[in-house]
């Protein structure tokens, strides 16, 4: 499962519309989350329907917090994410082998079995979370946040099961054309993480659309694409030979 986490405040100026980047990451099996980061006082209403809107075409959730939160919050997202993920691909398998529409309409004993599947999934399958963070001048007091946010979003996902990787952007780059930065590339270990932090330096401009087509491109070179097609008509494989049963033997 492959994730962008994007933390940022909004606004918006540079190239493409990031709703549009969103969307397009989401066509190409990759889901957009957003934490719209605040320190104290309230972010604009634009940039809040902007952070909303973005999440919404990548096929993911957002949310407004302060600073304090963004740690929690962040961990919460990539969880809330997988699960989810995992939710509608099951309940569209049930739909095809049973008539049903969700876990829910089983009947017990094959509901708590479906459930404990898609618990075991979620620590299990493997997942790639490219976060890229929003470097704009008016982020600066967020910055420590920000790294403490992913340090323990690393060591959260260190605890799981299953393979999971880590790369981090930021944007803008160096120079006007330079949108996106890549200050680490897939990493599973929070030590990595840590260093990055001395080399960004903040910036006026905020191209968050052309640096979501970056970030969407590099997780397409190094993980492949996957669409949303394929994401639906493959994501449970189940004992199709007897329908009274259902069994754990499942694969997204």
């Amino acid at each position: 499962m492959k994730q962008i986490l994007l933390i940022t405040d909004g606004g918006s100026n540079v190239g493409e519309s990031p709703v549009i980047a969103a969307a397009q990451a989401y066509a190409e099996g990759i889901t957009v989350n957003v934490a719209g980061v605040i320190d104290e006082g309230t972010i604009g209403e634009y940039g809040a329907a902007e952070i909303a809107e973005i999440a919404r075409a990548g096929g993911g959730i957002s949310q407004i917090v302060t600073s304090r939160q963004l740690s929690r919050t962040v961990q919460m997202m990539t969880r809330q994410t997988v699960a989810g993920s995992i939710r509608q691909a099951v309940n569209q398998e049930l739909k095809q082998l049973f008539g049903v529409e969700n876990v829910g309409a089983l009947p017990p004993p094959k509901r708590a079995e479906v459930v404990r599947v898609m618990e075991d999934m979620e620590e299990t399958m493997s997942l790639s979370v490219a976060l890229l963070i929003d470097a704009s001048a008016s982020m600066k007091p967020k910055l420590h946040a920000v790294e403490e946010a992913i340090r323990d979003l690393t060591l959260s996902l260190q605890a799981r099961t299953g393979r999971s990787q880590v790369s981090v952007f930021h944007f803008p780059g160096e120079s006007q054309h330079d949108y996106c930065v890549m200050d680490a590339g897939w990493t599973a270990s929070s030590a990595k993480i840590g260093s990055l932090f001395n080399r960004i330096r903040m910036r006026g401009t905020t191209p968050t659309g052309p640096a979501l087509l970056q970030v969407v491109d590099y997780i397409g070179e190094t993980c492949g694409k996957i669409s949303k097609t394929e994401l639906a008509d493959a994501p449970l494989q189940a004992a199709r030979g007897d329908s009274n049963e259902v069994r754990s033997d499942y694969v997204v």
